[in-house]
């Protein structure tokens, strides 16, 4: 029998929780409720889920700072947010902090799920572009564990989100040559639009401060066209 997926909904509103965290029982998901921010990580270190819906506004911590938290206690679980706010920066600010998607208020249930169901199909191995046999490449003076989401160099061990782990390994298999945003955005984003181009800018700042200790690599910007990761050929 195939596993459900397991998601975590963080959202304070009653009525809005209880229709959200039925609606995506009845489409297969298995799913757990967390109220406040507080519950949320208790149910983070009690469980591994495959996804975390999370609402910027709650009782006890915002949607933001308990994100930094997730990040801390589960670097790998993806999450995105749900807003009542339409303002970019806040769009903008979800998307640096690692969210892998945003949906605003009122939410439709159906797009919710399409969205997920869209997310968790490119994250899972089945995605052939993005997995081989092979899980640790050289990058220069770093080792990169691609299934653990590891970037090491000389001592020092990065964790990477499931985002900056799949963008960093398009951009080795693809390394020395030109990966354009369309590209990129299509295959790991699912669209290629204004927000999305702005979270991509913002994971490559990320990968090229993470490689920074080699001065070797670089993630060079093309304007307008996209991205090389430069990598000396004995590697």
């Amino acid at each position: 029998m195939k596993r459900k997926n397991k998601i975590l909904l963080v959202e304070d509103d009653e009525s809005l929780g209880y229709l959200l965290s039925e609606y995506l029982k009845i489409k297969n998901f298995d799913v757990s409720w967390a109220k406040t921010g507080t519950a949320a990580l208790d149910l983070i270190e009690e469980h591994i889920h495959d996804l975390i819906v999370l609402d910027v506004m709650l009782p006890d911590i915002d949607g933001f700072t308990l994100a930094k938290k997730i990040k801390v206690a589960n670097t790998q679980t993806p999450f995105i947010f749900l807003t009542a706010r339409s303002l970019k920066v806040d769009v903008l600010k979800g998307f640096s902090m690692g969210a892998m998607d945003y949906l605003k208020k009122p939410i439709d249930e159906e797009e919710l799920v399409t969205r997920i169901e869209v997310l968790i199909s490119r994250l899972q191995p089945r995605n052939k572009e993005l997995n081989e046999n092979k899980e640790i490449y050289e990058i220069g003076e770093y080792i990169f564990e691609s299934k653990n989401q590891k970037l090491r160099i000389n001592g020092e061990s990065f964790s990477l989100t499931t985002r900056e782990n799949d963008l960093l390994l398009y951009l080795l298999k693809n390394k020395n040559q030109l990966c354009s945003h369309k590209e990129i955005l299509d295959l790991l984003w699912g669209k290629n639009d204004y927000f999305n181009r702005k979270s991509l800018n913002v994971f490559i700042s990320r990968l090229r401060n993470y490689l920074k200790l080699d001065p070797r690599i670089s993630i060079e910007n093309l304007h307008k066209k996209g991205f090389i990761l430069n990598i000396p050929e004995d590697n």
